[in-house]
């Protein structure tokens, strides 16, 4: 949403423009508000490689955020029974620039000052260096991206959306739990995992088939977090850290300095589904504290990464917070940057499904949304990748497999 706002009043700066964000920008319930976010261009997928090399460049550049991003590097762990860290060195060498290299397992806990000293390798074959991988200060980089989207002229309201209003040909506007309406021209849905939320009374009203609905294109996924603060010697041992990715258990981030909290994530995603008025079931996050994390999810959290991962800076010590973070994420962990199919929907656009690995293009995706907007291509393999899917394009391989939902929340 904040990068749509910044390029389209960049490349079109005589139309008015308008966010309307749930709480002031950064929203406090979303994935793009967090300490930090890993940026790197380890992808299987080429598409995807090419344009993180593209964000990097902007992240290294881009006064508005250049001092949030911290290029550490990652050490990526691969199970036994996985390929994937081969398909991304492919990727590499196809375009013609290779920058990891092989690390032994057997000499792990000599890197970075020993900080990886326990941590448990036993389920895994070996693991590989990218120097060129890091991580960004997300908050605050969502924050000042917007800051300047709202210095071109795009303003900003808060509110909460309840649904869309429609007229005999498209729709009109949004109406909000205050009663409010806001109209436009075209409609711009950056809302992730609140999309299906949003938009299921609309397809009530146009009695929408099942398989049409936003739901089978994009759906709300979880997954838990936890943040250890680190004392003032701890972090000084941790200042050679990079991003630590143990296989597709999930990963730990190093720790900023302006809060000193060590970040867990355990990558297996949950969906919450719930049953509408209408009898639909769609994944929608729960209304209660994102902070409320079941005591399961926590020991799930302590059995697959804090007991194997780091423990010298988690043993014996007291949790600082655990988070449920929501994403929307898609059967392919492709965008979805399209105008809706409906033909009462013409003017109603989506720019979703981040599906956990999306953070690191704020700086760039929305240039890519504009030429939606406009009706301009993005190239064909684009196009295709962040079109409205159906049938087998949803599915086969993606993006960003691991994190595909296979339980619910309630379980």
């Amino acid at each position: 949403g904040a990068s749509t706002a910044y390029h389209l009043a960049l490349s079109s700066p005589d139309i008015d423009i308008t966010i309307l964000d749930q709480a002031p920008s950064p929203p406090a319930p979303a994935a793009s508000t967090d300490i930090n976010k890993i940026i790197r261009a380890d992808y299987s997928n080429s598409l995807y490689a090419d344009l993180a090399y593209e964000a990097i460049e902007a992240w290294q550049k881009w006064p508005e955020i250049a001092d949030c991003y911290h290029r550490t590097g990652w050490l990526a762990l691969q199970e036994k029974d996985s390929d994937l860290a081969e398909r991304i060195r492919r990727v590499f060498r196809e375009r013609g620039h290779d920058p990891a290299s092989d690390v032994s397992l057997s000499e792990i806990e000599k890197l970075y000052g020993g900080i990886l000293k326990g941590t448990n390798t036993n389920e895994f074959k070996d693991a590989y260096w990218n120097p060129e991988a890091g991580w960004c200060d997300a908050s605050k980089a969502t924050c000042s991206i917007m800051n300047a989207a709202i210095k071109k002229g795009v303003k900003y309201i808060c509110g909460q959306v309840s649904q869309l209003v429609l007229n005999d040909a498209d729709v009109s506007g949004v109406k909000t739990t205050d009663g409010s309406t806001y109209t436009a021209d075209k409609i711009i849905l950056a809302t992730g995992a609140w999309t299906s939320s949003i938009l299921s009374s609309t397809e009530d009203v146009l009695s929408i088939p099942v398989a049409d609905r936003v739901e089978s294109q994009v759906t709300a996924a979880g997954v838990c977090v936890v943040h250890f603060r680190m004392s003032t010697p701890e972090m000084k041992s941790l200042s050679q850290m990079p991003v630590i990715v143990y296989g597709e258990n999930g990963e730990v981030i190093p720790p900023p300095p302006a809060s000193n909290l060590l970040k867990f994530t355990n990558s297996k995603t949950f969906t919450n589904m719930q049953t509408t008025a209408s009898g639909q079931r769609i994944s929608i996050p729960p209304e209660r504290d994102q902070h409320i994390v079941s005591k399961k999810l926590q020991q799930e959290m302590w059995d697959l990464m804090i007991s194997n991962v780091m423990p010298t800076f988690t043993t014996g010590k007291k949790v600082d917070y655990y988070r449920i973070c929501w994403d929307s994420i898609t059967p392919t962990q492709d965008w979805l940057l399209t105008k809706h199919p409906h033909p009462r929907l013409s003017n109603l656009y989506l720019v979703v499904g981040g599906s956990f690995h999306s953070y690191k293009f704020l700086p760039t995706v929305g240039k890519y949304m504009v030429n939606v907007l406009h009706g301009v291509s993005n190239g064909e393999t684009r196009d295709k990748a962040w079109a409205w899917k159906s049938g087998e394009s949803l599915t086969g391989r993606g993006a960003h497999e691991a994190t595909r939902p296979k339980r619910d929340l309630s379980e």
